[in-house]
Order: structure tokens, then C-alpha cells, then sequence
């Protein structure tokens, strides 16, 4: 019984990523654990809490029965409040606790991946009830896993893992989300291209064609005269998708040309976790 192969490197990114994790909270002071991350509303704690809790629910364990503040302001919807139970039901954890908790879910995890002999299409639970297919859950969750990695070296000022596995499987997912930024959020003309040019420890070139009625799609080739071009560094390029920081305040790593309006409606449109 092994992993199917098309699941290998979703395996590959989140066994990188969650050694990585283990490996920056082992010297941390217990005051350490508190600072603040650029993942809203979250402290270090908060965020290994969380990918405690999303490995939990990857196993099949039953969510905490627990009732949350009314004073989180940072939880505004229904999928951050899901997502805060695994958070706020850890809050008072001692950080033994918490790398005790981390390390055994790893051994459970590697584990179930060693014995795994499911398809890639098996329908699998997913947030909120929903359902989706292991390929997609265990995509997800390796590029979960690899932006908390980044949540927690950026508070800890500890850089580093931009090209790993896991930003691999970072890259195309925010790349799969870019034809409904550009074509449906921004509303980009029809018949206009935008391009993407972004640098640093993973490189790419990327144009999003919108078509006469208005669909976007993802391609490689340039394209001349586009109608807004952005160029940014790979690292930008992630906070800015996965919301961990405004157009405003990386206007001195962010370059674009053409129409400026179109630039405006695709930075405010961006951010595409939730």
C-alpha cells in the first residue's frame, strides 16, 4: 500500500513544511509564542494551533465542542469562525503543550500517508461540511501549511523556504486563481491581456487573456501591448494574494504599467484566501 503518485508531492510539500515549523518553535522562549503574525488577528500560538487543527481534521478526528468569544474582531464570516474553533480552544496552551501536540500529530499524519492507498478523486470532508476530492484537500492543505510556515518565519525573523516544495504548490494554486481576479473581480476589458512578471526564488511570466465574453484564461505566452502589466517579487506577490498586506504599503516592490484603474480593481481584488 502506498500513496498514489499524483498525491506524492502535496505529500512531499507538507512533510517539508510542518518539519520546518517543528524545527522554528523548538528554541522559542515560552514569551516568543505570543508575537503577533501577519495573519490577522493571530498570534505564533494561534497559527501552530491552527495547522494542529487543519492535520486533525485531515486524519478524520472530531472537532472541539467549544464556544467562541464574542470579542474576536478578526472573525467576521462563517469560515473564520470554523477555522477559529481549532485556534481558540488551544489559546491557553503552554508551549510544551502545543510542540508535544505538533509532534504527535506529524507521527499520526506520516502515518496515515505511509498506509494511504486511496485514488486522488475519492470524495473527502472538507470545511464547513463541504465536500471535495483528496487531490484537491491534500493540494490545499500542502499550500496552507507552507503560508503558516511563512506566517511564523516572518514573526519570528527567521526568512527563508521561498523556493521549497510547498511554494511550489503555492505558485499554481495562486496562479489557478488569477483568471477570476483579473476576469471576473476586476472586470477587465474584454479582448485585453494583463501580464504578471515576477521574480526572485521562483520565477514566472504569466498572461491572463480575457475573451470577448469576458472569460480569463492563464497563459505562458507574453503578450504585446497588454492592458496593465504588474512586476513584483515572488514574496510580495504571496502576501498580497494570501492577504498579509495592502497594495499600499508595498508600493516600493511593486511596479505596473498601463491602465491605472484596471491596476487599482486587480491589487483591491487580489487576496484570494479567505
Amino acid at each position: 500500500m502506498s500513496l498514489h503518485p499524483t498525491l506524492q508531492p502535496y505529500a512531499d510539500a507538507w512533510t517539508h513544511s510542518i518539519e520546518a515549523i517543528s524545527e522554528l518553535l523548538q528554541p522559542l522562549a515560552e514569551a516568543e509564542w505570543n508575537r503577533r503574525t501577519p495573519c490577522p488577528g493571530w498570534s505564533v500560538r494561534d497559527v501552530v494551533s491552527h495547522v494542529i487543527g487543519l492535520d486533525c481534521e485531515m486524519l478524520g478526528d472530531p472537532r472541539p465542542i467549544h464556544t467562541l468569544p464574542r470579542d474576536l474582531f478578526h472573525v467576521t464570516n462563517d469560515h473564520q469562525r470554523y477555522m477559529e474553533m481549532q485556534v481558540d480552544v488551544r489559546r491557553h496552551h503552554t508551549a510544551p503543550e502545543m510542540t508535544s501536540e505538533l509532534e504527535y500529530v506529524i507521527i499520526r499524519r506520516n502515518r496515515q500517508l505511509r498506509n494511504d492507498s486511496r485514488d486522488p478523486g475519492t470524495k473527502v470532508r472538507g470545511p464547513l461540511g463541504t465536500e471535495l476530492t483528496l487531490e484537491e484537500s491534500m493540494r490545499r492543505h500542502a499550500f496552507d501549511v507552507w503560508v503558516h510556515e511563512q506566517d511564523l518565519r516572518t514573526a519570528l525573523g527567521r526568512p527563508g523556504n521561498l523556493d521549497s516544495p510547498g511554494a511550489h504548490v503555492a505558485r499554481d494554486v495562486l496562479l489557478g486563481e488569477l483568471p477570476r481576479v483579473v476576469a471576473e473581480d476586476a472586470q477587465a476589458p474584454r479582448s485585453s491581456a494583463v501580464v504578471f512578471d515576477v521574480h526572485g526564488p521562483i520565477e514566472f511570466l504569466r498572461t491572463i487573456r480575457v475573451d470577448i465574453q469576458g472569460r480569463g484564461t492563464l497563459e505562458t505566452a507574453p503578450a504585446l501591448g497588454p492592458a496593465a502589466t504588474l512586476t513584483l517579487d515572488w514574496e510580495t506577490y504571496v502576501r498580497l494574494a494570501c492577504g498579509r498586506v495592502t497594495p499600499e504599503s508595498v508600493t516600493d516592490r511593486l511596479k505596473t504599467e498601463g491602465d491605472p484603474e484596471l491596476v487599482a480593481a486587480i491589487l483591491h481584488n487580489f487576496t484570494v484566501t479567505k
